[in-house]
């Protein structure tokens, strides 16, 4: 039995999605690096408190990268795709409104562990999407799409710590989010 493939458009629309979805994991990757001065002073913590922001993010995408298989295999590549997107958009607001250092370690965690399935699960729909003679145009698009986002994250985070606040390099992701 042959495997059926999107039609163009749809495939295209899959295609935006599944980019923009990676895009922003990879994005939060950096993009809260260049505010850990302004969170430092926002919730009175000492700089290697602060780095807590960044490693927990870190450590809990290491930690839940490998059940992205199993959950995508579990549940199938679009609902843990949607769950991720969905449950990453929800901790990136609380991100932002957290009150204290301990709430914000705990929310990036949180996110991180959202975000790990992202990459891989896109990357398996990116397969799933294109028959065998397209689909090394379609990592070569994968592939730009993630590494965009670790590119653009800390000259975002710093327009947006500088004209707005730390709270917009969390609050971002929601119109982000929304769009998946």
């Amino acid at each position: 039995m042959e495997h059926e493939y999107p039609p163009p458009l749809r495939r295209g629309l899959i295609t935006g999605f599944v980019l923009v979805s990676s895009f922003m994991t990879q994005l939060d990757g950096t993009i809260a690096n260049v505010a850990l001065p302004s969170i430092q002073g926002s919730l009175s913590a000492t700089q290697e408190q602060v780095s807590g922001v960044v490693t927990s993010y870190i450590v809990a995408s290491a930690i839940m990268t490998p059940l992205a298989g199993f959950c995508a295999t579990r549940f199938g590549l679009r609902r843990t795709l949607s769950t991720c997107v969905i449950g990453f958009t929800i901790v990136s607001m609380m991100c932002g409104a957290a009150q204290s250092l301990d709430q914000l370690v705990l929310f990036r965690a949180l996110q991180g562990g959202f975000g790990a399935a992202l990459v891989p699960v896109s990357q398996a729909i990116m397969m799933d999407t294109y028959p065998r003679e397209e689909q090394g145009k379609a990592m070569a698009m994968w592939g730009v799409g993630t590494m965009v986002g670790p590119i653009t994250g800390p000259s975002l985070g710093g327009w947006l710590t500088d004209e707005y606040s730390w709270r917009w390099v969390f609050y971002i992701n929601l119109p982000v989010g929304i769009l998946c």
